[in-house]
């Protein structure tokens, strides 16, 4: 306790002494205070207590500088973390050269020791040993058979059961070890130290050392599982499995029991630099095993990640796969170096940092690539929707699905970002946790949140306006939609999308802090630029909404427009697109129509023009008419037949025809059925009535010699007549 005062006051004597010069002679007040600093030091409490003052004050004072100075240019800067990093340099390199005396000292001592005490002590660690690990065996048949069991329920079935079944064979084997690791404690407690009831210090390091090893190896047979594929957890084959398997298994058994066991057993009962000693060989060990498994399966890994990208097409994805896939092994063999150096420099603060790291790097990858599987399993099994709303929304099933896609691309990219972050989190590149606390980081997330938000509104509107117009269009549910409806209800989905689109543009920029006011001016001196320069297009649209207001036509009439007849298919604000009768699809711009002809507004007459000869009855031609007109009637044409007959009668005169014209007043677009069906009645009906058509007459008169006829007069008609 003097000694530990005396570095003390030493220790807060020496800033005073440096700012001013010592007193000749102690005075009685610095006595009186050292020896109530010496009651204040010998009293717990009082002790913890100036501890903890000390601490305080030491916290309120300016930290000393560590790094570099911001205020510093970047050339001084540069030279400071060159500085330090050389220093850093040197530092490793002695330690590494401070480790090695350390080995050659440990086996100087190891001679002058007393080795026979650490025999007596193994002779009860084999007598642990073999009752630990005897029974672990015994155990893991027992466990052998139940994944065995596990796994013939589970296979075939869904990744559900697949996860439950690996989390029951996990906690099967969990229970193995801790099994044996209470058999192996009750048998160091009740048998090797019967007579005293303790247990030496060795027997409870390899217990211990036995519990955190096998369940560090339970957890990589979880994963990999590689007696059972039903139970794995990850997509590799038998052969790969066994093979990770069997190489995880040695290194966490080599460098666990070393490090736990073998290690601090040396140190306690030998020397700490034989131990030392032990550390480096198994570490240098651990490393080199690691080196030659990454070369092993350097191709194999390669050819994984071709096969994958090439599953993509070679896309971004895909094209970083191939970029992993390429260097992967240098970063590995790189990364097992560094961490090799990291112990020998600072095993007590640097290799626990990068195994942190690692395995947080591990289990980000792993949580991610699981997150994304479930959400790409979700997608796959398809979004199907009620029937009830199938039958009033036919497509919105293929609407939503439409987006699926994209979606799964924005998934699969948030969740690549995911990861990066918590890899850059967990190594402290880059201090995401703090930056997004800060104003800046808050600010820019909630910017980039607010878009996003915009962005899904905008489409949930599109998607509810489309199902709406959809439903508005069914014919099966409400009011039949008319031709005028389907025209604007179309026109208006295709002005709304438009407008949508632009405003929730908009509004995305403004939230990330781009400025509007330039690109809405923009838009202004490009729309005058268009109005001058595109005088057709001006034209179209003005002509296109004059149409629309005066309800010309609509989609599905029957018009002639531009010299070109057929059905209305598409009918926009510029332009129309009509097939004709040949299947042919004419787009014709507004800027050509002079005249839109409709054929089926309101009502629909056939007029039917029949030509007979100059000789037939009239009355008996217009009777045969009507009775046509009458067997129609009694056809499936008789609900679009809106009127009698209207038999006009006589209409054009010629030396050698008459000219009958008839009408059939139908529904709108009605009349081409009925009319063809008339037309062919009448000329059944003239047929069997012996009502000729017109033809040309020839007389041949034929010759006359020795009173005999040499041919008879015929009349010849032109062919085909």
């Amino acid at each position: 306790m003097r000694v530990l005062l005396i570095l003390i006051l030493m220790l807060f004597a020496a800033p005073a002494q440096a700012q001013a010069p010592a007193p000749a002679d102690q005075s009685p007040d610095a006595q009186t205070s050292i020896e109530e600093l010496v009651r204040i030091l010998e009293n717990e409490e009082t002790r913890t207590e100036l501890i903890q003052r000390l601490q305080q004050s030491a916290g309120t004072e300016e930290p000393a500088a560590t790094g570099v100075d911001p205020e510093l240019s970047l050339v001084r800067q540069l030279a400071q973390y060159t500085k330090a990093a050389a220093e850093n340099t040197a530092a490793t390199i002695k330690s590494l050269g401070g480790v090695f005396t350390d080995i050659q000292n440990g086996l100087r001592n190891t001679q002058e020791v007393e080795v026979r005490a650490f025999f007596d002590l193994a002779a009860n660690l084999v007598l642990v040993a073999v009752a630990l690990f005897g029974s672990f065996l015994v155990l893991r048949l027992l466990v052998l058979w139940v994944e065995k069991q596990i796994a013939a329920r589970v296979s075939g079935r869904g990744w559900l059961w697949r996860l439950a079944g690996a989390f029951c064979a996990m906690l099967a084997d969990a229970v193995s070890v801790l099994l044996a690791w209470g058999g192996g404690y009750l048998v160091a407690l009740m048998f090797i130290g019967a007579n005293t009831g303790r247990m030496e210090i060795g027997q409870s390091l390899l217990l211990n050392a036995f519990l955190l090893v096998e369940l560090a190896k339970v957890v990589a047979r979880l994963i990999l599982s590689p007696r059972y594929e039903a139970l794995r957890l990850i997509p590799v084959t038998d052969q790969n499995a066994s093979y990770w398997s069997f190489w995880l298994s040695r290194i966490i058994s080599l460098i666990g029991y070393t490090f736990l066991f073998v290690s601090p057993l040396v140190a306690a009962n030998l020397d700490r630099g034989l131990a030392a000693a032990v550390q480096v060989v198994v570490m240098a060990t651990a490393v080199t095993i690691g080196v030659v498994v990454v070369l092993q399966n350097k191709d194999d890994v390669r050819n994984w990640l071709t096969v994958l990208a090439a599953r993509r097409h070679n896309d971004g994805y895909g094209q970083v796969l191939l970029l992993i896939g390429r260097f992967w092994h240098i970063v590995a063999i790189v990364y097992l170096i560094a961490l090799l150096i990291a112990w020998f420099a600072n095993p007590g603060e640097a290799l626990p940092y990068m195994l942190s790291a690692t395995v947080q790097s591990l289990v980000a990858g792993l949580v991610g690539t699981l997150v994304f599987k479930f959400v790409q399993r979700f997608v796959d099994g398809g979004l199907q929707l009620p029937g009830e709303i199938k039958e009033r929304l036919p497509l919105l099933e293929t609407r939503l699905q439409a987006f699926v896609p994209a979606v799964l691309q924005v998934v699969r990219w948030t969740i690549i970002a995911g990861v990066v972050l918590a890899v850059l989190q967990a190594w402290g590149l880059f201090d995401f946790v703090g930056w997004i606390g800060s104003d800046g980081g808050q600010a820019l997330a909630g910017s980039i949140f607010s878009a996003l938000l915009i962005v899904l509104i905008a489409l949930g509107i599109h998607v509810a306006m489309s199902s709406w117009i959809e439903y508005r269009l069914n014919p099966n549910y409400g009011k039949p939609p008319t031709a005028r409806e389907k025209t604007l209800l179309n026109l208006f989905k295709n002005a709304f999308t438009i407008a949508l689109v632009v405003f929730g543009l908009m509004l995305a920029l403004a939230q990330i802090g781009v400025n509007i006011a330039p690109l809405l001016a923009g838009a202004g001196v490009i729309g005058l630029a268009i109005g001058f320069g595109a005088q057709k297009l001006v034209q179209d649209i003005i002509t296109g909404i004059f149409i629309q207001f005066e309800n010309v036509m609509n989609e599905g009439d029957v018009v002639e427009a531009a010299g070109k007849a057929g059905v209305v298919e598409k009918l926009t604000i510029r332009s129309v697109t009509i097939r004709d009768m040949s299947g042919t699809v004419h787009l014709i711009p507004f800027s050509s129509v002079d005249q839109v002809s409709n054929m089926v507004r309101g009502f629909s007459f056939y007029v039917a023009e029949f030509e007979v000869s100059r000789q037939s009855d009239i009355e008996e031609v217009k009777q045969a008419m009507r009775d046509a007109f009458a067997r129609v009637m009694e056809s499936e044409h008789k609900d679009v037949i809106l009127d009698d007959l209207d038999l006009q009668g006589l209409i054009a005169i010629t030396p050698q025809s008459m000219s009958l014209r008839a009408r059939i007043k139908t529904l709108a677009g009605q009349q081409w059925g009925a009319g063809r069906l008339y037309s062919e009645l009448v000329l059944r009906l003239f047929d069997e009535r012996g009502i000729e058509t017109p033809m040309q007459r020839v007389s041949y008169v034929a010759s006359r010699s020795g009173g005999q006829i040499e041919g008879p007069p015929m009349d010849t008609a032109p062919q085909g007549a």
